[in-house]
C-alpha cells in the first residue's frame, strides 16, 4: 500500500497570495501534477491540515476545484488555520469528518494499513490540543484493533522540532498523548504537518514524522529565540510505503522541474 501526503496547502480566495508573495494555489496544481504522475501511483493521500488560510467558504471552493484533478481518493483533517464547521459544510461528501460530533477524527478501515485521523485543532488557538475527550476516543478506537497495522495522522506534530518558534506553542496534552499510543505497538507512524518541513522524532514507543508543504516552507531555524522565517525552498511531499514484510517506509518527494538522468556504472 502507498499512502501519499501533503500538507499546509493554504489555498486563499482568488489574486491573494500568502505573505503577498506565495502563489499556494498554483504551488497545489503543481502538487497535484506530480502526484497524478507517480508510478505507481499511491492508492490514496492523506491532506494532514491548514488546507486553507483563513477558513473561509472561498477558499475551500478552490480547493475542491484542485482537488477535483486529483487520480485518488483522499483523507482529510484540519490544521489550526481551517474551520471545522466551514470545511465539513464544504467537503458533504466525505462524511467520516461528521462521525463525531465534535471533532473532525475517524478511523478508515478499508486499507490494509489502518488509517486514524485526528483533530488536534482548538478555536482561536494555533497550537494543537490533545483533551481527555479525544485521547479516550483513540484509545478506544485502538483497543478495537490491536493486531491490525496502523497509521494515525494529526496536524501538530506532538513532539519537540528544535525549531524554536514551533516549540514555543508546543501541543496540550502531548505527554497523555504518547501515553496512549505507547500502549498500542501497531501504530507504526504518527505522520503530522504544521512545521512546513520534513523531519522525524522517536515518540511514544513509535516515529513521528512531519511532511514539507506543498508551497512555502519555515526556515531551518534551530538556535534558541529564532524568530519565524519562510523559505522559498522546494516544496514537497512524503510517501509511505507499507508492506506486511517490511512495515513502514517514509520517503520525501520535491515538487518542481528536476532532471533525471540515469545511473552510470
Amino acid at each position: 500500500m502507498l499512502v501519499a501526503q501533503i500538507t499546509d496547502l493554504h489555498i486563499m480566495q482568488e489574486n491573494r497570495l500568502v505573505y503577498g508573495e506565495v502563489d499556494t494555489t498554483a504551488c497545489l496544481a503543481r502538487a497535484i501534477d506530480r502526484l497524478n504522475a507517480l508510478d505507481p501511483i499511491p492508492d490514496l493521500a492523506l491532506l494532514t491540515g491548514d488546507l486553507v488560510d483563513a477558513g473561509a467558504p472561498r477558499e475551500y471552493a478552490r480547493l475542491r476545484q484542485q482537488l477535483a484533478r486529483l487520480r485518488i481518493p483522499y483523507r482529510i483533517i484540519p490544521g489550526n488555520h481551517d474551520a471545522r464547521d466551514t470545511l465539513r459544510a464544504a467537503f458533504p461528501d466525505h462524511p467520516y469528518l461528521r462521525s463525531d460530533p465534535e471533532f473532525c477524527h475517524f478511523a478508515d478501515e478499508s486499507w490494509p494499513l489502518r488509517l486514524i485521523g485526528l483533530d488536534s485543532t482548538e478555536p482561536q488557538l494555533i497550537e494543537g490540543v490533545m483533551c481527555a475527550e479525544r485521547l479516550t476516543w483513540l484509545n478506544r478506537v485502538l483497543q478495537a484493533q490491536p493486531d491490525k497495522p496502523t497509521l494515525v495522522f494529526v496536524h501538530h506534530p506532538p513532539f519537540t522540532t528544535g525549531v524554536a518558534h514551533m516549540d514555543a506553542l508546543p501541543m496540550r496534552g502531548a505527554d497523555a498523548f504518547a501515553a496512549v499510543i505507547a500502549r498500542h505497538r501497531q501504530v507504526e507512524r504518527v505522520v503530522c504537518g504544521h512545521v512546513h518541513r520534513s523531519l522525524s522524532a522517536l515518540w511514544g514507543g513509535t516515529l513521528g514524522t512531519t511532511c514539507p508543504s506543498t508551497a512555502h516552507q519555515f526556515a531551518l531555524d534551530l538556535g534558541a529565540g529564532m524568530p519565524a522565517r519562510w523559505t522559498s525552498e522546494p516544496p514537497g511531499f512524503q510517501l509511505h510505503r507499507w508492506k506486511p514484510q517490511t512495515g513502514l517506509v517514509t520517503h520525501t518527494g520535491l515538487i518542481g522541474a528536476f532532471e533525471v538522468r540515469p545511473l552510470r556504472h
